[in-house]
């Protein structure tokens, strides 16, 4: 058996220390009334421009996407699998046990700090400008909205699922959006 030095083992234990010490450091408190450090695992990122689906249900956010996308694939993950819950969503907290169509919209484009308040889904015919943006569309009609953000849908109807569940979720699949107008948020 070979008996490493005493400078060889005091060299890896500095070593251990040094990596060891920024996650020390993240690890303390930054700070400041309210601070609740962001979940990591509601924030997970891809490379390239497009959103993608996770097996879970979450949406990781693209990695080339402006700051205002990743946050609202981010927030809208903060309420996949709630159920749907009509008007749920429409208060200045953007809160409920469950979302409706356009309180799920809503959710997202507040997170991405594009929207102060809930708007339903007639309201969304005029919001913005008319036609698909390149990051963010809301399509909507009187009776629905739902969201395409950085190529995936954010839906509350099954429409086009095979899984069939209601609620706020990421779709695996567009839809058909005849019937719908389209709309996004000036420079997206």
């Amino acid at each position: 058996m070979r008996v490493r030095s005493l400078p060889n083992i005091v060299m890896v234990l500095l070593g251990l220390l040094v990596f060891a010490a920024p996650a020390v450091a993240q690890d303390a408190d930054p700070g400041g009334y309210g601070y609740v450090a962001p979940d990591p695992s509601l924030q997970p990122v891809v490379t390239g421009s497009v959103a993608r689906l996770l097996p879970v249900g979450l949406a990781a956010a693209p990695l080339d996407a402006p700051p205002e996308v990743q946050n609202a694939v981010w927030a809208a993950n903060k309420i996949i699998g709630l159920p749907y819950v009509y008007g749920g969503g429409h208060n200045l907290r953007f809160t409920g046990r469950g979302y409706d169509c356009s309180g799920t919209v809503s959710f997202a484009l507040h997170g991405a700090n594009l929207l102060r308040a809930p708007l339903d889904s007639g309201s969304f015919m005029r919001w913005g400008l008319a036609g698909k943006g390149s990051w963010f569309t809301i399509y909507t009609n009187p009776g629905h909205a739902f969201a395409v953000i950085a190529g995936l849908r954010l839906d509350t109807s099954p429409a086009g699922d095979p899984s069939g569940l209601r609620g706020p979720r990421w779709r695996p699949v567009l839809r058909s959006t005849r019937g719908f107008r389209a709309r996004h948020p000036l420079g997206f």
